[in-house]
Order: C-alpha cells, then sequence, then structure tokens
C-alpha cells in the first residue's frame, strides 16, 4: 500500500484499520451510495421507452438507442477510466464522473429531441464508466484485504444488483404519477448530495509514481470492447445472422486480440499480462461475467412471462422484482459471512448452484396467475444465490493486487458486470425468439422455457469452471488484517 492510499484510510496510522471507524463508515454510505444510482439508471427508463418516444418522436426503430448509447459508453469506456483513476487520482475522477452525471441527467430531462436525449445518455453511460470503476477503487483501497472489504463488497454488490430493480420499480412509478423525465431529473439532486459530501470526506488515493498512459491499448480496447457491445444489441434487435451484428462482433475480436498483441510489448501497459494471468483475476472475471449476464437477462424474461403470458401491467410487471430485490440483499448481507466460514471459492460454487437450481425450477412456469409463487420463491432464492457469485467473484477478482494496481482490478471487473448486463439480453432474447413455436400466450411461453434452461446450463457450467480452475482459493486476509 502506498503512503498515499494509507493516508485516505488511516491518516497518521501505521496499520490498517480493523474496525469499521466513523470515517468509514461516511465513506462506504458515499460510495455504496454513488453505487447505486449508477444501478438505478440501467433499468430506470425501460418500462419508459414508449412513451419517451411518443413524447420526443423518436421512430420505433430508434428507441432501442436510449438504451444502447448508454451501454456503449458505460462498457465501452470502464477498463480505461479504470486505469486513468489509478494514475492520475481516483478521487479525482470519482467526482468529476459524479459532475458529469449531475449535468446530462439534467440535459436528459430538459431534452426537447431525440438528438438531445442520446446525447444525455452517451454522456451518462461515460460518467457511469468514471464513476463506477473510480467508486470500486476507492473501496478496495479504503478498507483493508480481509473480512472489513468483503464486508463493504457485500454491501456494494447487494445495493448494486438492488439499484437494477428499483430502477424498474421506481421508473414506472414517476413515469405514470409524474413523468417520464423525472427519471432524469432524480439523479441530480442525489448527485449533488454525493458529489459535496464526497469532497469533505473522501481523500484523494493514487500511486506515488504516475506511468505513461497506455494510448495504443486505451484505443484499441475500447474500440473492441465497443464493437463488441454494439454487436451483441444489434443481434438482440436484428438477430445473430445479420450483417452489422457479424461484422461488428468480428471487428470487436479482432481489435481485442491487437490489444493483446499490443500489451505484450507496452512499456507501461493498460492491463499487465501478468495481471491476466493470474488466476483469481481471469476465472473471477468469469464468474462475474456469467453472474451478470444470466440474472439480468432472466428479469429481461419474467418481464415477457409477466406482461406477454400472465397480462400484467409495466408497473405491476416492475413491483413483482421486488422479491428479486429482497433477494440480492439478502445474499448480498450475509455473503461477507459465508466467504469468512467457506473461502470464496466455496462461495461461488454455493451461489452457482443455488442460482441454477433457482432458475431450472422457473421451467415448470405455467400459463396462469396461480404459478406466481413458483416465479417468487425462484426469483427470491435465484437473487441469493447470484448475489452470492457477485460478492465471491469481487473479492476473488480483487485479491492479491497491490493498492496502485486495484483502479485496474476494479476496472476490469466493471467492464466484466458492463459486458455482462449488456449481453445478457440479447443472447436469452435470441434463443426465446428461436425456440417459439406458435402463436398466442402458449407459444411465448415456449419459448421462454427454452430460453430459462438455456440461463440455467450457463450458470451450471460456470460453476463447473469455478470448481475446476479455481482449484487454489484467494487468499481471505493479510498478516496485517488477521
Amino acid at each position: 500500500m502506498t503512503a498515499t492510499d494509507t493516508a485516505q484510510v488511516t491518516p497518521g496510522d501505521d496499520a490498517p484499520p480493523t474496525r469499521l471507524t466513523p470515517r468509514l463508515k461516511l465513506v462506504l454510505v458515499i460510495l455504496l451510495a454513488a453505487q447505486f444510482m449508477l444501478a438505478v439508471d440501467f433499468s430506470i427508463l425501460n418500462v419508459a421507452l414508449p412513451v419517451i418516444g411518443e413524447g420526443l418522436g423518436f421512430e420505433l426503430s430508434g428507441l432501442q438507442w436510449i438504451a444502447t448509447s448508454f451501454a456503449l459508453c458505460a462498457a465501452g469506456f470502464t477498463l480505461i477510466f479504470g486505469r486513468i483513476a489509478d494514475l492520475f487520482g481516483r478521487r479525482r475522477l470519482f467526482l468529476g464522473g459524479l459532475a458529469v452525471l449531475g449535468a446530462a441527467s439534467l440535459l436528459g430531462g430538459l431534452a426537447t429531441s431525440p438528438e438531445l436525449l442520446i446525447m444525455a445518455r452517451v454522456f451518462q453511460g461515460l460518467a457511469t464508466a468514471a464513476v463506477t470503476p473510480a467508486g470500486l477503487s476507492l473501496l478496495t483501497t479504503s478498507f483493508p484485504q480481509g473480512p472489513l472489504r468483503e464486508k463493504a463488497l457485500g454491501l456494494n454488490g447487494a445495493l448494486m444488483s438492488a439499484g437494477f430493480t428499483t430502477g424498474a420499480v421506481l421508473g414506472g412509478i414517476l413515469t405514470d404519477l409524474l413523468s417520464w423525465r423525472w427519471a432524469f431529473f432524480i439523479n441530480v439532486p442525489v448527485a449533488l448530495l454525493v458529489l459535496v459530501a464526497a469532497v469533505v470526506v473522501i481523500k484523494e488515493s493514487r500511486p506515488d509514481q504516475r506511468p505513461k498512459l497506455d494510448l495504443p491499448g486505451a484505443v484499441s480496447v475500447t474500440l473492441g470492447l465497443l464493437a463488441v457491445v454494439f454487436g451483441l444489441t444489434q443481434a438482440g434487435e436484428h438477430g445473430w445472422v445479420s450483417p452489422a451484428a457479424l461484422l461488428s462482433l468480428a471487428a470487436g475480436v479482432l481489435l481485442l486480440l491487437v490489444f493483446y498483441a499490443v500489451e505484450h510489448k507496452a512499456k507501461a501497459p493498460l492491463v499487465p499480462i501478468g495481471v491476466l494471468s493470474r488466476r483469481t483475476v481471469a476465472w473471477g472475471n468469469i464468474a462475474g461475467l456469467i453472474a451478470f449476464l444470466t440474472e439480468t437477462s432472466l428479469v429481461f424474461l419474467m418481464t415477457l412471462y409477466l406482461q406477454e403470458v400472465l397480462g400484467f401491467s409495466p408497473l405491476a410487471a416492475g413491483l413483482s422484482f421486488g422479491v428479486l430485490g429482497i433477494g440480492t440483499v439478502v445474499g448480498g448481507t450475509i455473503a461477507p459471512r459465508v466467504i469468512g466460514r467457506l473461502g470464496t471459492r466455496a462461495t461461488l460454487i454455493l451461489g452457482g448452484v443455488v442460482q441454477s437450481g433457482a432458475t431450472a425450477a422457473l421451467t415448470g412456469l405455467g400459463d396462469d396467475r396461480s404459478w406466481m409463487w413458483l416465479l417468487l420463491i425462484g426469483t427470491l432464492l435465484g437473487g441469493i444465490g447470484n448475489m452470492l457469485v457477485i460478492v465471491g467473484f469481487m473479492v476473488t477478482a480483487t485479491t492479491g493486487l497491490p493498492d496502485h494496481e486495484q483502479g485496474l482490478a476494479t476496472g476490469l471487473a466493471t467492464m466484466t458486470q458492463q459486458v455482462g448486463i449488456t449481453m445478457g439480453t440479447p443472447i436469452m432474447s435470441a434463443v426465446a425468439t428461436a425456440a417459439i413455436t406458435g402463436a398466442g400466450a402458449a407459444g411465448v411461453l415456449g419459448g421462454l422455457k427454452v430460453a430459462i434452461a438455456v440461463n440455467a446450463a450457463i450458470v451450471l457450467a460456470g460453476t463447473l469452471a469455478a470448481t475446476l480452475f479455481l482449484r487454489k482459493p484467494a487468499p481471505a486476509t493479510t498478516p496485517a488484517s488477521t
């Protein structure tokens, strides 16, 4: 740990803290509030898209760009911003990102044309790409490796997942009672409050020596991620064999291979190959990718089930996911204790088994509302299992790295999160669409059951991979925190 990093946690102390001090509690509240707000932004506009289209004159085919423009920037720029946070100051990037988020949200709420709204979503995505890894790296460097960090990451994961559910519910409430514009306006006072509190409470954290930014690596990985995410969104809209999807995905893979080659030769690589070769980093991020891909896409599948099969309204469908939100909060709360007792590897496996079993049970859903009990129980248990995996992934992927690489580690983890969220829906949408064999609710239900089964199989495959390749559990504590 560098002197700068130590100063932000316990100024003047030689040893890292072993309990939550009043200052650390304030730091935790501020960082968790920011992460929760960003998670809400991912889903708050989903229910409101048709209303926004009517209000601003979007073409039906252009509505998807309200979500796509955000996802492209949030996923494409997160890795480079994570590294910039390491090089130029995590607090500085965190504060700057919050300011941009507040301004972009105000612009979105006041937008009078599709162009202005898309511009606002682009800047919201860029702000998310900056604030998320900067906030996570401030979190991991503020809390010593071990129980305190695991507790902080558990709370962060729980609130982040609860934020996705809250966004769907809040978006429906605001749109029905006030206006879709409040889905943007609500961010402004929250961002301002967090920004002011962060200026007072959070101290700067950055390495003592500032290496040169790897520009070729930054350009190639950013363009590669943008191409992959764009290809995935095109696949979800036009199918996996559409030229736009295939060309974008191929270009993305090629650019990411170029990035890997560049990093081998760079003197100050954006992502040191040694970090990527760490088993905890590599397989921890794979587990996280599967966790985010499957659970967020399951919400999409269950939304279709509730509205297209059972005939629920958008608001009622959103409220039905409150049980899933409870499950994620419970999972995030108990995850640090489970990790402390079983270790991160066993926690990942346990969470994967619970999630895959709960998801597989949803293939038994029927075509009338008497089956709501199964949906509620399945999503509750699935949320708990998913959160065990997510917290285990975050602890695994950031353990054993020095503080000057925590921005990189959290940038990788954030990129994993954003890409998983982005790619899950188009994959499951394509599977469900291809499996629909007839018209009406019965045909839709048949396609959804196939997609749910595929979702459960992906979770199970990720669990088996963790079992096989994470043979040595990541160290849970350092000597200073035991």
